[in-house]
């Protein structure tokens, strides 16, 4: 058991996830391909598994995915193919709250905005690409393309 590193007189069990940009910085290729556990034929790299893990954020890796089969991306897909081969995802956490978006490109309006009503997510932001290789998307850190 831990203590809360607020009041260190407080035993706290679970204290939250821990990840710092440093981290994902190391992250600049991919030994292998993890599969997304669906359906859909997703696979994501070594840095995406270490933020899933150490920030506790599977549920990311869910939202992006879901967003991914859905009608709607579909649409935007047809009316903007720049979707089809790569989408630019950016999570924003303030006061636990996050702002989940994607983007056909830089400079240009999201196609998706999703507002998310609590996240302990440890970042103030994370950007995760995902492109289009073969049969499969692919999610990565920027830093792994």
């Amino acid at each position: 058991m831990s203590k809360d590193p607020r009041n260190h007189d407080t035993p706290n069990r679970h204290p939250g996830p821990h990840l710092d940009a440093a981290d994902l910085a190391q992250f600049t290729g991919t030994t292998q391909w993890i599969k997304y556990a669906s359906y859909i034929d997703v696979l994501y790299t070594d840095g995406i598994h270490y933020m899933a893990e150490k920030g506790e954020a599977y549920w990311l890796i869910d939202k992006i995915v879901w967003h991914l089969q859905s009608p709607m991306m579909q649409d935007y897909i047809r009316r903007d193919p720049r979707l089809a081969t790569l989408q630019f995802w950016n999570l924003t956490v303030a006061e636990r709250r996050g702002q989940l978006i994607c983007k056909a490109d830089a400079g240009v309006d999201p196609v998706i905005t999703q507002y998310i009503k609590y996240t302990d997510f440890p970042l103030a932001e994370i950007d995760i690409w995902v492109g289009r290789s073969e049969d499969h998307w692919v999610l990565y850190l920027p830093s792994e393309h």
